[in-house]
């Protein structure tokens, strides 16, 4: 497990999960109940996500190669759909609230 920081050196999250694979990719949160504040799921790569089955809200940022926010998606509900924009690479999930200090333009950095 690695650290994910914003580019300021602030904290984001101190454990980060990583799915690269695919079979990682599909499962993403599924079969979770929550998601602790401390813990985020980077999904990479990755365009789009679904909230189809899951069982709580989610905030998530859809972010270019560079690690860059392109897009903030907050406080996702089960059922839901979230796009992503283009030049999307990857998708950091985390529990609702997490990204509030986070603003389209950020540059996030994995430690």
């Amino acid at each position: 497990m690695s650290r994910i920081l914003m580019k300021e050196g602030f904290e984001l999250v101190e454990h980060l999960l990583l799915a690269e694979t695919t079979p990682e990719r599909m499962k993403g949160l599924l079969g979770r109940a929550s998601l602790d504040r401390n813990t985020a799921m980077l999904i990479r790569p990755c365009r789009s996500i679904h909230m189809w089955f899951m069982r709580f809200p989610i905030d998530a940022a859809f972010l270019d190669t560079e690690l860059r926010v392109l897009k903030i998606s907050r406080n996702l509900k089960p059922w839901q759909l979230a796009f992503a924009p283009g030049k999307t690479h990857s998708v950091l999930e985390t529990a609702t609230g997490v990204l509030d200090p986070v603003e389209v333009g950020d540059s996030l950095s994995l430690d």
